[in-house]
Parts: C-alpha cells; structure tokens; sequence
C-alpha cells in the first residue's frame, strides 16, 4: 500500500451564487484540509465572521457554489494494481471530477469517500475538481420530496447530514460552511487492502484482557481473489486471520492474563497498548494498521430500584460518579483544530476535575485526535450520533446516509479506551412528546426508526462492547408516552426550566438518576469582548452585542436571573461582572446538589466547556479559550472532596479513593467577624460516598439575616451560606486590602479581609488579555488572607489591585 496525499496545488474559486464580484472575479489558493471561508479570510477577501456584526455581512455564502481545482501527477495502474482516490471528508454536497470525467457525488460530511480511478490515470497532469453547491438549497430541495419536519430553527439542518451547528444554533454562527475539510490522499495496492479493522479490548473480573480483532479486506479485481494472511500483534502476542479465496472478513481473539486495565482519570492509570495488523500475501506485505488500546470494561447500570431505575457508569466493575462537561465544536471553522487546540480545551476540562466530556449530537463525530488525548488523559467520552433537537426523516436518501455514517464512525472509533457511551441523538424523543411535533409531522417518520432500530443493531454488530442509550434525554425500556423522556425517576434528564423560566434554586426541586445537561449563560470576558466587539458595542442592546447573544431573549433571562440574588448593575461593565457571578452560583449550586443525591444521582453533565466563537453562553470556557469566574466554580464543584450546604444540613461529599476522616469547624459569624454560634463536628466520609450531617439550629438560625454568614471548614475546603439574597445584606462596600508582589512568572495579589468579602475575585485579563489567574471566587471572613497567584507579563503592577479588576460580590452591591 502506498499512500500520497492530495494537498498541493489547489485553488477554489466561486462557481455559482450570490457572490461578490470581488471574490467571484479570480481563484485563490486554497488549503487542503481546508474551507472556502478560511481561504477567503487568509486571501483578505472576507472579514472576520466572528468580530463585530460580520456574520450578518457573509449571508450570501449560504447560497454560492464552490469550484476547488487542482492537477494530479501519477503513474498509470500496473495490470494488477488498484489505486483509490481517497477523500476523508467533503462538506457537503459536492461533485468530483477526474480527468474531466464525473466520479460521483456526496451529500454527507459525515462520511469518508473512496473512487476506483485506476482506469483513468495516464501519463502527465490530470485534472482534479470539487463542487461544492449550497447546503441550504440541497437541504430545502430534500425537504420538499421527504415532506418538512420540526426543527427549532429556520434552516432545514435536519435535511441534510451536515453538522446541525453549521447552519446557527442559540450559541453559534449561521456560517454554512463548505470545502474539503478532511485530508485527500491516493492510495495504489495490489492484490486486497485492510478495509476495516475493529479492535475491541475489554478486561475481564480476573484480570485477563480480551482482544478481538475483526478485519474486513477488499480485494483488488473482481474475481481474482486470493489467499491472504491478517497478523495481528500486540506485544508478545501474536495472531493470524487467514482469509481463503472468496473469504472478506475474519476475526480473532488474543488473551492477555494479568492485563494493564485503563481506568477513568481519578480511578487509576491508563496504560495504552499497541496493537498492529499487517495484512500478507506470500510474506509481502500488502497494507497495515496501527492503533492502541487500552484494557477496560464498560457497562450502564439500569437496574429497576423503588424510585425507578438507576443509570450508573461501571467501569471495570467499579461504579463511576460522572463529573462531565458537554462538548461543542471547539471552533466553528472546523478546519483550524489541531492536536495542539485540541490538547489545550481538553486539559482545560481535565483542569476542572472533569471525567467524562459528552460529545453533543448537534456537532460531528470528532476527530482521532480528540480520542486519542481523551485516552492519553483518562477523559471518558459519551459519544452522541449526530442528530440534535430535531424530526429526522428515515426515508432514503437519508437512512443510507445514516447508515452508513453510523457504520463507519463506530468501526473508526472501537479501538478508544475512553469512549464510554453511544448515545442516538440530543432531545429528539423529548422533542417528540412535548414540543408540538405530533401534530406537524402527521404520521411521518421522526427518527424512532434510527434511535430503536438501527444504531442498537449497528452496535450490536460492530462494537457490543459499548453500552448504548437511545437518547439525551429518555427513559429507556419505557415507552416515552407512559413514562416521560425527561422524568427524573429512568435514565437521564435535561434540566432546562432553571435557565429558561425559574431559577438556578429550581434544581432542587428535582433529583434526577442522571443529569446530562444544565447550565447558566454568561457572557465571554472582558478581553474577548474587547477583541470581538468596538468600544460603542458594550452595550446589552447594540445590535453587534445582540449579534453574539442567539439564545431567544437571552439577555432578558440573564437579567431575570440576576435579579433574584443582586442587585441591578448600574452599568455595562458591573452587569458583566454580575453575569459572570450568577453563572458561577448557578455552576456550583445544581453541581452541588446533584452530587449530593449520590448514589441516587450518579451522573452531572454541565452545559458546556467550550465555545466555538466570541458569543454570550452557557460555557466556562469562551471562544478564546480564556477561564470564564465559572470554571473556578466548577473545579471546585467538581474537585474529588467537597462541602455543600443544603438546607439546614452541611453535605459531605468524598469522591477520592479514601476514607475523608475530620473534624469540621463551624461557625455562624457577623460580617465583621463575632461568632454567634460555633460547632466541631467529626466527620467520617466512606471512598466514593457522601454524608449529610443535619446542623443545630443555633447554627442556621440567624441572629440578623442581613449581617451573618454560615461558615464551614474541612481541611482547607470552605462552604459559606448566607441567611438573604445579596442585594438585601450589608455588605461592607470595601471589604478587602491587597498587597501585590513580584512572583516567578507574574505577581503574587494577597488580599486580606477587614469584614466579610465574598467572591473575591481578580480578573487579571482586563490588564493582561494573556494573564491567568489560579483561583477565584473566594470567601473571607475578618482577618483572613488569600494570595492569588497571576502570570502576566505585564509591568503594571498596580493595576491587577484597581477597582474594575479586584471585585466581589460586596463591590457589586456597593455599586448597585
């Protein structure tokens, strides 16, 4: 086998549409893997889409065509040789051609394509071509042959197999992207070639770790078959698949007693193995592959109890508390991810004591990359099919696309020890039975077919290792007209009142078995919003500040939400800051009570980590990869040992592998520091459990509800619980002093307490847009100190200590 990629040489040029002339007029060089929207910015041909009201300015991109250009030198095919052309991935609905002659066309970016050209190669240039014409008029074409079907948004994303994201979502740009977004390559062999290999590793109760090895082979000519030899490798291990004449598919099984098992980051190690297959014929060897895996089984508890049924992730039979994270598209512009983004969102997640990342079914499926760290750092994967929020037709040409999509992304990805959970779509079966569909789709099909039928039998076939969930959220085993897809009681739920009506407080009111989506909205920091917006758009209400806000009267949801716990901002840059407070409450809040219902609730899946562009959302990490107040909030949240006040019981959570023993101290204290009521409490913590330790009433009964607060210590962690709303306590206006100190790499900024100062804060960005700050949103009381550890560069040192940078709650009640 021999490999040659396909990346020099290309131009793109427009081919159809609404497009500028001065864009239309010439091509432009183009990169491969790339997209027409990158080489129009890299030519200075485009604005930015992610700055300002920009977006707004490239819709005519939804509606023009795309010609990538470009020639190919190769020898012709030996008698006996094949050579494919090889793309990995188009988006999206796009005509190849070679040599002047059409090889076919493609309509899913979800899917890799190979063409048979061995009879088209001559000597000299040959030329290569794709045409990418518009996604949105293919979509609204198919829609009308297949009959329209609910959505929450205008395009028809649910029409065609293209990431849903693409076309706008309540977090993102309707960019509408097109290009050859994956790598294109040639490949020449002779004889067969390794179609597809599965490896599937698992580990059994006595420590012995199964490898099964399935390999699927193509043969190079119809009816020239031979005999060819799969030699599987993995240490010292060695194993043959013979495949007679005729024969295009074997398996076999290696045993590794005393296996290295891989477990979750926080449970142990996570040892990858090399596994190879070479494929032979006569000793010479035809095509090979390589891969690791690691030694783990994973299971989904769903076992019937008097509340429901559970839903707990076992691994390698120890049960698992998620701490997740949902993921999105790290950029909108997919092809500008590399190892290196991919490696710094994902440390960021691992950072904040996260174990499992949720690959949401608006996106794609990610890219080797992602696995393979998610591997390397123990991160769990719930994989969902790409389906989201949405009535999918399962008519064809769509099921075959489905189908074979599905089929290729479970065999590409069996050999990731991380990946933990196949999951058929995002609040399709929820959109089903509440969100009027019924009446709209009027018998048609609405994607049941795909979520009942075919995924659970494409796994059951390529990859039974795995469990599977037919959606997020549901209630499987149940009917969802008997037994809600979102109850509480079965499976997972969405937690999506909170945000959109009530209050983050609302999360009491419910203790799911599995929460995989909940979450606040904050706005991006202050130094994204410098670099995505002018000065005269810090404003709620400027049309290019309501551009990077999607979500439906989000900004008035954000202001509700403030407006239960604070005070109303008395400007732009106060309302920023109370934003950002209430989404860090908000974070900590719902995390702390779902992980004290543990084990009733075995399962907490924040909405989201990641943005893929400047935007006000429910992510703690913004467009730019900076930390937004809510990600210290949630490595807190998420830190395997935690305090959390719940009522008028201090709850205990041990998520470590050992016993948590200690004395916990107590205090019901005065803003300016007197203790009213004191308390020691021995604690006694079990691994893996939690304890809720009811507290005396001289401790939760306030003596002046406006000037006390509730304080609990264990070990060097805090929970602190005030007795009133911030806008109705005393808060000292100035509760803090800073003294600021040269330090390896920046400045050491501590702060002590002259009276109760709560969240404090240091938001170093508004000074250095590349500073970074250890830690944030603390809690003192009198006479406490705090440093906070900042890396910057910059030499103004004064600044990091100026109102606007050293905040809390008490400043912003002041202010208010």
């Amino acid at each position: 086998m021999i490999r040659a990629d396909v990346h020099e040489g290309w131009t793109v040029r427009a081919a159809g549409g609404p497009v500028p002339a001065g864009i239309a007029d010439e091509p432009v060089p183009a990169s491969v893997p790339g997209t027409v929207h990158t080489d129009l910015l890299d030519a200075e041909l485009i604005p930015d889409p992610y700055l300002g009201e920009n977006e707004a300015d490239l819709v005519w991109f939804h509606r023009a065509a795309w010609l990538y250009s470009t020639t190919v030198t190769v020898a012709p095919a030996a008698d006996d040789e094949r050579v494919d052309l090889v793309f990995e991935g188009l988006d999206t609905i796009a005509a190849i051609e070679f040599g002047g002659v059409e090889l076919g066309r493609t309509a899913n970016m979800h899917r890799s394509y190979r063409f048979d050209v061995r009879d088209r190669l001559r000597d000299g240039a040959i030329p290569l071509s794709v045409r990418f014409d518009s996604a949105l008029d293919y979509a609204e074409d198919l829609q009308k042959v297949l009959g329209e079907r609910p959505r929450p948004y205008p395009h028809p994303f649910n029409a065609i197999r293209k990431m849903a994201c693409s076309f706008g979502w309540d977090w993102g740009p309707d960019l509408q992207t097109a290009g050859i977004w994956k790598p294109v390559r040639l490949e020449r062999w002779r004889v067969a070639r390794l179609a597809s290999v599965r490896p599937l590793a698992t580990l059994d109760p006595d420590g012995t770790g199964r490898l099964v090895v399935h390999v699927d082979v193509e043969h190079a000519r119809l009816g020239a078959d031979r005999e060819v030899v799969a030699e599987v490798r993995l240490g010292e291990h060695v194993s043959q698949i013979r495949l007679r004449e005729g024969e295009t598919s074997g398996m076999t099984e290696i045993l590794v007693p005393d296996a290295p098992a891989w477990w979750p980051i926080g449970y142990g190690a996570q040892p990858l193995v090399d596994v190879g297959v070479t494929l032979r014929d006569d000793d010479e060897e035809l095509d090979a592959f390589h891969t690791r895996v690691g030694f783990r089984t994973i299971t989904l508890d769903e076992t019937p109890d008097e509340i429901g049924s559970a839903f707990t992730l076992v691994v390698n039979g120890r049960p698992i508390f998620v701490r997740g994270l949902n993921w999105i598209p790290e950029d909108h512009l997919l092809t500008r991810l590399n190892r290196d983004v991919y490696a710094a969102a994902i440390q960021r997640a691992a950072d904040a004591n996260t174990n499992l990342l949720r690959v949401w079914g608006g996106g794609i499926y990610e890219s080797d990359d992602f696995y393979d760290l998610c591997d390397e750092r123990g991160i769990l994967v719930w994989q969902d099919f790409p389906l989201a929020c949405a009535a999918y037709a399962e008519e064809e040409p769509l099921r075959s696309e489905f189908l074979a999509e599905a089929r290729e992304n479970i065999g590409r990805l069996t050999p990731h020890p991380s990946l933990a959970v196949w999951n058929g779509g995002n609040e399709n079966i929820w959109g089903h039975e509440d969100w009027d569909w019924k009446p709209q789709l009027n018998g048609q099909t609405w994607g049941a077919g795909y979520y009942y039928e075919l995924f659970p039998a494409l796994l059951a076939e390529l990859d039974p290792t795995r469990p599977y969930h037919p959606g997020s959220p549901s209630s499987p085993g149940h009917d969802p007209e008997v037994i809600h897809p979102n109850d509480d009681r079965y499976g997972t739920r969405h937690e999506w009142e909170a945000w959109n009506r009530q209050d983050y407080t609302y999360h009491a009111n419910f203790v799911p078995r599995f929460c995989s989506e909940f979450g606040w909205q904050a706005p991006a920091t202050w130094s994204t919003l410098r670099e995505s917006l002018a000065p005269e758009d810090f404003d709620q209400e400027s049309p290019a500040f309501l551009l990077h806000q999607k979500a439906e009267g989000g900004n008035d949801k954000l202001n509700a939400g403030i407006a239960h716990h604070l005070p109303a901002p008395s400007g732009f840059e106060d309302w920023h800051w109370a934003a950002q407070l209430n989404q860090a409450r908000a974070t900590a809040y719902a995390i702390g009570h779902l992980r004290g219902h543990a084990p009733r609730t075995m399962g907490s899946i924040l909405w989201q980590l990641n943005d893929c562009w400047p935007v006000t959302s429910w992510a703690v990490v913004d467009g730019a990869g900076r930390l937004k107040p809510a990600w210290y909030a949630l490595r807190r949240s998420y830190a395997p040992r935690l305090l959390h006040f719940r009522d008028d019981s201090l709850v205990v959570v041990n998520d470590s592998p050992e016993a948590w023993r200690g004395t916990a101290r107590l205090r019901r204290a005065g803003f300016s520091g007197e203790v009213a009521a004191e308390q020691s409490v021995d604690v006694e913590v079990a691994a893996r459990s939690i304890s809720v330790i009811a507290l005396d009433a001289e401790l939760t009964t306030p003596g002046d509800a406006t000037r006390e607060v509730l304080v609990a210590d264990l070990d060097g962690l805090r929970a602190t619980r005030l007795f009133a709303e911030d806008f109705d306590l005393a808060y000292d206006p100035a509760p803090v002093t800073a003294d600021i100190s040269p330090a390896e790499g920046g400045y050491s900024i501590t702060v002590t307490a002259t009276s109760f100062a709560r969240d404090v804060a240091v938001l170093a960005d508004k000074i250095d847009p590349d500073a970074y700050v250890d830690d944030m949103l603390v809690d003192l009381l009198p006479g406490e100190s705090h440093t906070f550890g900042v890396r910057t560069t910059s030499a103004d040192k004064r600044a990091f200590g100026g109102p606007a940078v050293l905040r809390s709650a008490n400043t912003l009640v002041a202010g208010a």
